[in-house]
């Protein structure tokens, strides 16, 4: 005898919440966001895919526009980075900052422009500088010492670049040890504990093509709470006092960068980006007022909180086994397009799309298709336990670290991304092909 039907879905697996707010349910356990269906995108694009809400970001974008209006506000490329999403935020008004020279050219290929870019990164090539200062990006954040007199050499003694310092300001937060940026210890910054941002300072001071305007700190990824970057504010506040007193230098620019958290499954915290603008804002002017510093601009540097939440993956289950009391449910996709929860734990609500639930929900867990035990999508989660090859699912909160951090493991092509709006579907980044793979390997 056949499972009843149910009139409503489980509890937990109909939660839309975090979804883009364009996500509206549909007849037959279907979904559609931006407009489009789901199951639609999965049999036009095939699967895995990547589909990225267009008014998601751009929302996203005025929010951090409104809440820091005095503020620079610049995207994080390396979140996620395609030509569309580059033009989606020059048109919104926010700057960029890049990591490499490859997201500086797809950046400046797409018309971005370059004086509103920033160039970080701990080990940059020389061709990341060479390219940053033909094209005339607006800051280069100087990352270690031996960068200091790079960056002036390939300058020339005509040139004049405008560089920040990256500051350790000893501030432990973050979601997972591997994305706390803000310790002693770690690989980026020049550490106010051990004295070597304020000699990286001196130097700076020291070069005449180098124009100093100011301080830069990242303290971690996926924060959800503000008194971190409030302890960190008052850090750097101090470190510019004592600048002050010691060169008789201020700073224009305080960039105290970005990792703020979003919610990745129903009821989890997110950062009160309200409550960030403005304590921060207080807390930098009581600093600087009581320090007798003019108060610098404040920067912020947001990439997770604008583009994760617009993104959903979907998936094609390839088979469901019962081992024991566990039930492993696995996709088409894996590690391969999503590494997070095998780096850092990350975790993920798969929800059932394309045909309604015949049954109550289980705990299962979704795994990958590539050979490592580590390749899990989706750890304990609840699932109707009538789920069968087949079916699709979507994932939620897919819009970033994603697609950046994709791989062809197991010669497994990279997923399309898929760009949704206002009923329309259009292809942003093609699906990886086997063709692809094999011009690569010119080898005999």
């Amino acid at each position: 005898m056949s499972a009843p039907v149910l009139t409503e879905p489980p509890a937990g697996l109909d939660d839309l919440s975090v979804f883009p707010a364009s996500a509206v349910r549909l007849p037959h356990g279907d979904l559609s966001v931006g407009g489009v269906s789901l199951a639609d995108l999965a049999d036009r694009f095939g699967t895995p895919a990547y589909v990225l809400d267009e008014a998601e970001v751009r929302t996203r974008c005025r929010t951090y526009r409104a809440a820091f209006p005095e503020a620079h506000v610049l995207y994080a490329a390396k979140a996620f980075l395609s030509r569309a999403m580059a033009r989606w935020i020059e048109e919104e008004g926010l700057g960029l900052d890049v990591c490499s020279v490859g997201e500086l050219e797809l950046a400046h290929a797409a018309g971005f422009p370059p004086e509103r870019m920033v160039l970080h990164g701990n080990a940059k090539t020389p061709r990341d500088i060479e390219t940053a200062l033909r094209l005339g990006v607006g800051r280069i954040v100087v990352d270690s010492p031996s960068e200091i007199a790079r960056i002036a050499a390939l300058t020339g003694p005509a040139g004049r670049q405008k560089v920040m310092v990256r500051v350790v300001p000893g501030v432990s937060a973050g979601g997972h040890e591997k994305i706390r940026t803000g310790t002693d210890g770690q690989k980026f910054g020049l550490s106010l504990t051990d004295g070597s941002a304020q000699h990286a300072i001196a130097r700076v001071l020291g070069q005449p093509q180098l124009e100093l305007t100011g301080l830069h700190c990242h303290i971690g990824s996926q924060i959800t709470d503000v008194k971190p970057y409030l302890v960190a504010v008052r850090r750097m506040v101090g470190l510019m006092a004592r600048i002050k007193e010691s060169h008789g230098v201020t700073f224009s620019e305080l960039d105290m960068g970005g990792g703020h958290g979003v919610a990745y499954r129903p009821g989890e915290a997110a950062l009160d980006l309200t409550a960030l603008a403005r304590r921060l804002g207080a807390e930098l002017a009581t600093g600087c007022a009581s320090a007798g510093l003019p108060v610098p601009r404040l920067a912020v540097e947001p990439g997770r909180a604008i583009a994760a939440p617009a993104g959903v993956a979907l998936y094609r289950v390839l088979s469901v086994k019962h081992t024991g009391p566990n039930t492993f449910v696995a996709v088409d996709g894996g590690m391969s397009d999503n590494p997070r929860p095998a780096l850092y734990g990350a975790r993920y609500a798969p929800r059932l799309i394309g045909r309604a639930a015949t049954a109550g929900p289980v705990a299962a867990t979704v795994v990958g298709r590539h050979c490592e035990a580590g390749d899990i999508l989706a750890n304990d989660v609840l699932l109707p336990a009538d789920i069968r090859t087949g079916d699709l699912l979507a994932v939620p909160v897919a819009g970033a670290y994603q697609v950046s951090m994709a791989s062809a493991y197991n010669l497994v092509g990279r997923p399309p991304v898929v760009a949704v709006h206002e009923g329309a579907a259009r292809l942003l980044i093609r699906r990886e092909t086997q063709e692809d793979l094999r011009q690569r390997d010119i080898g005999g």
